[in-house]
Formats: structure tokens, sequence, C-alpha cells
């Protein structure tokens, strides 16, 4: 059948200079129990390469209410269930596309490619905990409203230095401080029993012997070149989830909070984050949709006592003494 422009224009946003999408996506990975062939109200099959149109023109254009579904021919309805089978699919399938595990010569590469952004030795991921609006839980629930007062899910994400996400924690109340996020992740038991490299974090998070995060009040040319060197390479996992939110406008607070509960909000962002990852293997560059505004001003935060323990004091002030005196 004649591809709808609609169809062509979601393409374009997935994967950049119109590859045709079922060429990049593998319907072979994606497991049959979700995306059996479905039917409408008017009993009309809908296939899983529709379901997959169907689901990817909402990702990223974060309305049921858009061109897609009349392009293809299936009410709002249908496209909603397409949209909830091809999230189970993808989230079925993100251990594949989203993992911190990896083999030796591509943890190497990429050690090496960050110490090319700003000469910091040994960073295996910068890591970042982003809020997502959703609306209100059904339930008297304040644990998802956030510092800033709106309902949200709170998302830990960790990539490398190409802006590939190594791993995505999207499942937590967006109540929760960044530092409890950490504490109770996965990332956080992986990296307390590992002894190879560290992970860069910002202000909010404490100093730890696997987490270097920048000096508070620097006293010297040299830790003043290390904050320096240390927030440009915090940055792209900033960029990072700007570039997921242009792609995914269903993300983008801009254009209105998920209209789902926490958990199907939790797997849509998920998916999103599988679809990056994707696209990234299939060679797009993470930041050929970055959004081109300025990003908030970040935010002031007070060093707490007890933070910081004198190992990863050591580490940190050997680094800055080997790297940037």
């Amino acid at each position: 059948m004649a591809i709808p422009i609609a169809i062509l224009d979601c393409d374009l946003l997935l994967h950049g200079r119109g590859h045709k999408t079922m060429d990049r996506f593998d319907l072979d990975s994606v497991s049959d129990h979700y995306l059996l062939t479905t039917r409408t109200q008017r009993s009309r099959a809908i296939s899983p390469e529709v379901q997959i149109l169907a689901a990817l023109g909402f990702y990223t254009s974060g309305s049921f209410q858009t061109s897609m579904g009349d392009a293809i021919g299936i009410s709002q309805a249908s496209m909603s269930r397409c949209v909830t089978n091809v999230t189970r699919a993808l989230v079925e399938k993100a251990p594949h596309f989203i993992s911190f595990s990896r083999d030796s010569c591509s943890r190497d590469q990429s050690v090496q490619d960050f110490q090319r952004v700003a000469e910091i030795p040994g960073v295996r991921g910068v890591l970042d905990c982003v809020q997502v609006a959703i609306k209100a839980p059904n339930s008297e629930d304040s644990s998802y409203i956030n510092k800033k007062g709106f309902h949200s899910i709170g998302c830990q994400l960790v990539c490398d230095a190409r802006g590939l996400l190594l791993s995505a924690e999207t499942c937590w109340p967006g109540g929760l401080k960044d530092t409890e996020i950490l504490e109770r992740s996965s990332i956080s038991k992986i990296m307390q029993s590992s002894e190879d490299g560290w992970l860069l974090g910002g202000r909010p998070y404490p100093l730890k012997r696997w987490l270097l995060t920048p000096i508070f009040y620097p006293a010297s040319p040299a830790e003043l070149r290390y904050n320096l060197a240390h927030a440009a390479t915090c940055e792209i996992v900033d960029r990072t989830f700007r570039a997921i939110q242009t792609r995914f406008r269903c993300l983008d607070g801009s254009k209105g909070y998920l209209q789902y509960s926490p958990e199907k909000s939790s797997s849509i962002l998920l998916a999103c984050c599988v679809l990056h990852n994707a696209s990234l293997q299939s060679g797009l560059d993470a930041w050929t949709l970055e959004r081109t505004e300025a990003p908030e001003q970040p935010e002031t935060y007070e060093q707490c006592p007890g933070d910081e323990d004198t190992e990863s004091e050591n580490i940190r002030k050997e680094l800055i003494l080997k790297h940037f005196s």
C-alpha cells in the first residue's frame, strides 16, 4: 500500500534522512504475544506493521488526535490499543537494547570517548535523574508530586559519551529525591561491587568511591579546571534527554502531561528510551534533533555534612592532582 505522508514524517523524526521505518524496526525481535494481528471495533484486522506505525505516531507527536490515525484509517480507541501493545513489546526487549554490562572492548572504548571530551579518565557513564509529567494518579497519592509541585515520574539515566543509554530506570515516583532514587537503584548496586572506573553525577549527589561529583567550593586553579571538565562531561546526559524529548514529543512537558497511570507512563518512557538506543545502533546521531532552546538554570544545592567519606575524597584529590594540576 502507499505510505501516507504522516508516516514518512514520523519516520524522519525517528531515523533521519527518510529511511523506511519497517526496514529499521525488526519485527522478528518483538514478541508475537503482544503484536498478534488485532481487530478494530468494526472487525477490521490491524497488522503488527500498522500497530507499530500507529505507536510511533503517538510517541513522536504526543497525542492520539493526530493525522496518523486518519492516515492509517483506525479510530482513537484502536490507536490506544496499538500503543499499549507496542509499548509492552518494547519494554519486554529493553534489556536487549539498554544494558550497563558490556564487553571489555566496548567499555574501554567508552572510557576513551569520555576522556576525549574533557580529559577525565576512567568514566564509565554520566548520571542524572529527570522528571516526566503525568496526570495525577486516581488514588490520593502525594508521592508523585515533585519538588516543583506537579505530578511526575522520576527517571534515572546513565549514558555513554555518544548519548547511548546504559541504564534507564523509569519507575520512580516524582516525589523521591535524586539521592533516594540512586540509593535504591540497580546501578548503585552494580557500581558498589565494581572496582573499575566511576560514574559522574551532579551536585545533588554525594561523592562516592564510584561516583565523582563537582567540588562545591573550588580552592585552586586545578579544582576549578576539574569542575569545568566535570560540567562539560555531565552535560552529555542532559543533552541526551533533551534529544529524546524532542524526538518523542509525548515526553515533552510543553505539550502537556502523559494521560496515563504512573505504571503505564513509566512503560511509555522506557519504550521511548529503547527506541532512542535502537536508532543510535542504526547509525543516527544522538543529538540530531536536540532542542536548541537554553536549558533551565541549575538549582542551588547545599553540601550536606557526612555526604563525603575520606576514601572518596582521596580518590578525587588524587585524580585532580594527576590530571588537572
